[in-house]
């Protein structure tokens, strides 16, 4: 699905946002039971655990077990590289992602890769770098920045691949695409780290691999190596 953004004269005649209202939107992502009122009207992509808001210039995708049939990641990709979004059970008022960080680390590493932690927009990112073999046959490295967000029984883990894991000072705008997303954990009673469901729009059809790194080794339940993405259609976000 490409997002498309809306003609200017449709906007124009709206007016301005309130700063001192815009000052109290808490930043996301956010739990589907708290949205702020002022985003609530967004039209999102639902696919189940996760609503996806429209994001000029970028494809979603998702990862799908062709096996089975089921989806595993939602996928945004652009020109520059792409964003990993997945959403699993946490304890209420936990702090899975400090738990399964050294995970990620330990599991990277043991794969022959290098690890490192720095402190970033939502708090400690792991980046990592790890060995893989280029379309023309030779060795690479393909960068990575693994960043959780803890949320109400849910941890919400992105992984940004390609430019934005390199140039993380130019990465502003694929890290506003986290704080929009909106994360349905729902009511029922899961064991921690379980992978929160995703579901396939109707009219979504299979597309070629996107060109950028895929993640592989991700620990746990949260690891198994991405197959290959469809497009969830190409006329507008479904519901």
């Amino acid at each position: 699905m490409k997002f498309r953004r809306k003609a200017a004269a449709a906007t124009a005649s709206e007016p301005e946002t309130d700063a001192a209202q815009d000052a109290q939107v808490v930043a996301g992502p956010y739990d589907s039971e708290a949205v702020p009122e002022l985003l609530a009207g967004i039209e999102r992509v639902d696919l189940g655990s996760l609503l996806i808001a429209p994001s000029p210039g970028r494809e979603l995708r998702l990862q799908v077990d062709e096996k089975v049939g089921t989806v595993q990641a939602v996928l945004l990709t652009g020109k520059d590289g792409a964003l990993e979004l997945r959403a699993f059970a946490a304890p209420r008022n936990g702090d899975l992602w400090s738990e399964v960080r050294p995970q990620l680390a330990q599991d990277v590493q043991r794969r022959g890769g290098k690890t490192g932690e720095r402190e970033g927009r939502y708090g400690v990112e792991l980046l990592c770098q790890l060995g893989m073999k280029l379309p023309d046959g030779q060795d690479g490295v393909q960068p990575s920045r693994i960043i959780g967000v803890n949320g109400d029984r849910w941890m919400l883990r992105a992984t940004l691949l390609g430019r934005p894991a390199v140039e993380i000072e130019k990465a502003g705008d694929w890290e506003d695409l986290i704080s929009d997303v909106v994360v349905r954990r729902g009511t029922e009673a899961m064991p921690v780290g379980e992978a929160l469901g995703l579901t396939m729009p109707p009219q979504a059809r299979p597309v070629d691999r996107p060109a950028v790194p895929r993640i592989t080794g991700q620990a746990g339940q949260a690891g198994e190596q991405p197959p290959a993405p469809r497009e969830p259609g190409t006329d507008g976000p479904a519901g």
